[in-house]
This record gives structure tokens, sequence and C-alpha cells, in this order.
């Protein structure tokens, strides 16, 4: 199975950010922007959190408060939950599925060197098994 390391080799590392002063109209405008569903709250290159599309929709519309008064760090979900270069796409998919978040922060040494989506994992879960099932029908007809 593949590392979050090898994943990021091949999705590629770019990272999104904002700070917590920022609106959160503003993050939303960077994720219609960006075409993603989460950025990093960071603040002087220091990871403090993660906003995504849920917690605007659950924190901001369903309260019927207002985007362009309300700080990222009213609604950002902290202390970010990450992972390591090294763990496996099957520890990060885990991960995800027992704590119910979609976007994971990878850090190492203490920097950010990317982000992974649950839609990330699914497909090199799919890609690690195409790959399976290619080598096993080479080696039936071999």
């Amino acid at each position: 199975m593949y590392t979050v390391n090898q994943l990021l080799r091949t999705k590629g590392n770019q990272i999104f950010s904002v700070e917590p002063t920022d609106s959160v109209l503003r993050a939303i405008e960077i994720m219609a922007e960006r075409h993603v569903g989460a950025l990093l709250v960071m603040h002087e290159g220091r990871l403090l959190g993660v906003v995504s599309e849920r917690d605007y929709a659950r924190k901001v519309v369903l309260k019927r408060r207002a985007s362009h008064d309300t700080p990222v760090s009213d609604i950002m979900s902290a202390p970010a939950v990450t992972v390591a270069p090294e763990t496996s796409v099957r520890q990060c998919m885990e991960l995800m599925t027992q704590r119910r978040f979609r976007h994971l922060p990878v850090v190492d040494g203490g920097r950010v060197v990317g982000m992974l989506s649950i839609g990330d994992l699914v497909k090199a879960v799919i890609q690690a098994q195409s790959e399976q099932i290619e080598q096993l029908e080479r080696y039936i007809a071999g």
C-alpha cells in the first residue's frame, strides 16, 4: 500500500491557506477559486487548524452568521489532526473514517508539506488495486 509521501509525489504538495483573522467569506472565495473543499489555517508558518466547507455550512450558514464578519478562527477545526509522510494510505483512511473528516494535513518536522482529501486516498486505493489485479492476471497468464 502506498505511503502519504508516495501519494504526494504523484498528487503534488501544493497547499492553500488562510490566516485565522481572515473572514470566512475570504476563505470560501479561495476554496472556490482553487476548487478545494478545505484550507489550512496558518499563522507565521504554524498550522493552527483546518477550515472546510462543512465548517462553513454548520457553523455559519446554519447559525445564520455573517460570512464577511466571522473570522476563520471562530469556525475552524482545531487543533488539526495531521499525519507524517511515512503514514500509509490505509492508516489515513482509517483515521478519516473514525474521526469523520475529509481533509488531512501532512506535516514533516513541524512543517506542513501537503494536504490530502478523502478523494486523493480513494484514488490511491483504486490505483493500488488495479496494479495488483494486473500483476495477478500476468501471473495467471504466464
